[in-house]
C-alpha cells in the first residue's frame, strides 16, 4: 500500500485559490445569510480548507437593505456600543440602522460569526456589502451564488 497517497495536504498563502462570489440578500433571513457568508469567508466550503490560512473567497453581498429579520427583532433587538466616556453607552435597533447604514446590519452579523483574532480580521476584509444591486467589482468577474447551494 502506498502511504504517500494518504498524506494530508495543507494549503498556504501561495497555493490558495480565492474566487469572487456575489450573494443577493433580497428576502433572505439575516442570520442564515450571515452564517453562510461567514462559512464562505473562512473557506469551509472548499475541499482544501486549512484553519490557520485565509483560504476563503471574496464575497460581495448586494441588496443588503432588503434583508429580513424574523419575529420582533427589527424593533426589539439592540446593538450596544460605547463612546469611551462615562455614561457613554449608546443603543440602536436594526430598524434605525437599516435606515442610516443598511450595509452595517449584515456586516455586524457576519463579523460576529468570524474568529476573534487577526485571521478573522483579515477574512472580514474580504467581505464587501452594498445596499443596492450595483457594485464596483465587475472587473473581478464575480460568480452569482445562491445561498441554498452552499451548504
Amino acid at each position: 500500500m502506498d502511504t504517500l497517497s494518504y498524506k494530508t495536504v495543507s494549503q498556504n498563502s501561495a497555493t490558495v485559490q480565492k474566487n469572487w462570489v456575489v450573494v443577493d440578500a433580497t428576502n433572505e433571513v439575516l442570520g442564515r445569510l450571515a452564517s453562510t457568508v461567514a462559512y464562505m469567508l473562512r473557506g469551509k466550503n472548499k475541499p482544501g480548507f486549512t484553519p490557520h490560512i485565509d483560504c476563503g473567497d471574496n464575497v460581495i453581498v448586494i441588496n443588503a437593505d432588503k434583508v429580513r429579520l424574523t419575529g420582533n427583532k427589527l424593533t426589539d433587538k439592540q446593538y450596544v456600543r460605547h463612546t469611551g466616556y462615562p455614561g457613554g453607552q449608546r443603543f440602536t435597533t436594526p430598524a434605525e440602522l437599516l435606515k442610516r447604514k443598511p450595509f452595517a446590519v449584515v456586516e455586524k452579523a457576519v463579523k460576529g460569526m468570524l474568529p476573534k483574532n487577526r485571521l478573522g480580521a483579515e477574512q472580514f476584509r474580504n467581505l464587501h456589502v452594498y445596499a443596492g444591486a450595483e457594485h464596483p467589482h465587475q472587473a473581478q468577474q464575480p460568480v452569482q451564488v445562491q445561498i441554498s447551494d452552499i451548504r
